[in-house]
């Protein structure tokens, strides 16, 4: 039984959501959870589920809390009891295999680096995050918000690692790679892109060249690498652009079918849709390059959210993704 510990402090409906995804993720996944926040306020909200005792779920006490509002780095040196960074220190200490949060995005990110530490021969770790597209499969996007500057070097090794992710969680045998892009042509970009490409080329992956931001949802790459400021943005006007549409449709279908068979047709398209665009679904987005597992989630993650969250900690652990990566770095050091 793999152990993940969750903040449940850091999101916006913290406990509540953290409780209740906790309990979800223990009655129907072979994993246990450590809750990690103030006692009391945690345990109040257990015991609103009834009896937990008897499941492997248990409270680890942190005094401290880190808000959206707190500036990561002061949060970082003034708050060495928060509840994120006593839970990455259950994952240094080998108490658990991961860490889910819902917090404060900086402060998670600079407590799992400096807390947990680097996997040896990673410059910086990068946010994967996995886009529906229409072949049903998700392609995952490497960086979406870890790095707002990156260099060459650094879109390569993302690259290196959202194959070796790609494999080990989604079992895909060769992963097909791109760069994201404004056109399909190698001649077209940036200088970034430019510089990346003969990098990408060297590498022991599938790289199929550039793609282009409609291609984050047409399925024809498993992995697509940017820099963290282009994958927030294209993250973040995805996450507008569907919960638009989901409200359009839902108008239009309550104001355009009157036929009750009809209307059943449509409301189950309607949740088929819904469900494959369901951010909860997904869970969260790991932090690659990190020691032990650390999953990121949205501030306002629902209960179903924070129990996926927990399921790919638990997958990212038992797959042992970043053992893959440490040996897959050190073969490629070896070849160079």
């Amino acid at each position: 039984m793999i152990t993940i510990a969750v903040d449940a402090m850091g999101g916006d409906h913290a406990p509540k959501s953290e409780v209740e995804g906790a309990l979800r993720a223990v009655r129907s996944l072979n994993v246990r959870v450590l809750l990690v926040g103030r006692e009391q306020i945690v345990r109040e909200e257990l015991e609103q589920h009834g009896k937990w005792e008897h499941l492997p779920i248990e409270i680890v006490h942190a005094s401290e809390v880190i808000t959206m509002e707190d500036s990561a780095a002061k949060a970082m040196r003034t708050k060495k009891d928060s509840s994120i960074r006593v839970a990455a220190r259950l994952v240094r200490d080998g108490q658990a295999a991961g860490v889910v949060s819902a917090g404060n995005t900086g402060a998670v990110m600079a407590t799992a680096k400096t807390t947990q530490g680097m996997i040896r021969g990673v410059e910086r770790p990068a946010l994967a995050t996995a886009f529906p597209t229409l072949k049903g499969s998700p392609t995952i996007v490497v960086d979406v918000g870890a790095n707002v500057d990156a260099s060459p070097e650094m879109l390569a090794q993302f690259a290196f690692m959202g194959n070796i992710y790609s494999r080990a969680i989604f079992d895909i045998h060769r992963p097909r790679v791109g760069l994201l892009s404004i056109g399909e042509e190698e001649h077209k970009g940036n200088a970034l892109t430019h510089a990346t490409t003969p990098l990408l080329k060297a590498l022991p992956i599938h790289f199929i060249g550039n793609v282009e931001g409609r291609d984050l949802y047409t399925g024809i790459a498993d992995v697509i690498v940017c820099d963290g400021f282009i994958g927030n943005v294209a993250l973040k006007v995805s996450e507008g652009l569907v919960e638009v549409f989901k409200h359009i449709l839902k108008e239009s279908l309550s104001s355009t079918i009157t036929r009750q068979v009809g209307a059943v047709l449509a409301k189950n398209g309607f949740m088929e849709l819904k469900k494959r665009t369901d951010y909860s679904e997904y869970g969260g987005a790991p932090l690659i390059g990190v020691k032990g597992v650390c999953i990121i989630c949205h501030g306002r993650s629902n209960p179903n959210a924070i129990k996926n969250a927990i399921r790919v900690a638990a997958e990212y652990a038992s797959n042992r993704v970043n053992e893959k990566i440490e040996e897959g770095l050190a073969a490629l050091s070896d070849r160079t």
